[in-house]
């Protein structure tokens, strides 16, 4: 079993790999582990990841209460509701990368353009609606966009990814951020061509075993 010591390597780890990987620039954005059944670690609010140290991260129960030496991240409400009504969910990650910013700045939903979109749990990646930063409508936002999906974008804000554990977590925001460059850069050169219905149940059933060890 992971000891919570290692959970905050893991995660401190995770949060610099995001940073390193331009998926997340200064204070913004968040990170969470499931580090039980009733609670979590999450990144503190305001602190750059670059900078972040083991004493910065936050332990916190899903009632809300929490100890460190730093609060937790503003965004913690739809990081506990995701794991609370999502059990398969193990670790979360919310960012401002640039072309999911852009994308959901528009409030554009990522169509079947690509077969990887499949690796999100359907035919698309929705964007959710806009609300303020922290509160209980956002996170009611998110669990509707997140239906049925392990990622979605943040209207008017960003992105978020749930995994089953950091390590598949880190990977999705990166598929979807390369998925909204490559949406972006064919946007330029036209009206991307569309995977039928079909097609992508065809590639979530081949999904369903691929890399499993």
């Amino acid at each position: 079993m992971t000891t919570l010591s290692t959970l905050d390597e893991l995660l401190l780890q995770a949060c610099r790999q995001i940073a390193a990987a331009g998926l997340n620039a200064s204070a913004a954005g968040n990170l969470s582990v499931r580090a039980s059944q009733e609670g979590m670690l999450i990144t503190p609010s305001g602190l750059p990841w670059q900078e972040l140290e083991i004493d910065d991260l936050v332990s916190m129960q899903f009632d809300g209460s929490w100890s460190g030496a730093c609060p937790p991240s503003s965004e913690w409400r739809f990081h506990r509701d995701l794991y609370v009504s999502r059990p398969e969910f193990g670790a979360i990650i919310h960012t401002h990368a640039p072309f999911c910013t852009a994308l959901a700045c528009l409030h554009r939903t990522i169509p079947p353009f690509h077969y990887m979109i499949a690796r999100f749990g359907g035919g698309d990646i929705r964007c959710a609606r806009y609300e303020t930063y922290g509160t209980a409508a956002l996170s009611d936002a998110v669990l509707e966009a997140m239906e049925g999906r392990n990622g979605c974008l943040l209207g008017n804000h960003g992105m978020l990814v749930a995994g089953r554990d950091l390590r598949h977590a880190c990977a999705l925001a990166v598929e979807l951020e390369s998925l909204a460059e490559q949406y972006w850069r064919a946007c330029q050169l036209g009206e991307p061509r569309l995977l039928s219905e079909d097609e992508i149940a065809r590639v979530l059933e081949k999904f369903a075993s691929y890399g499993v060890r």
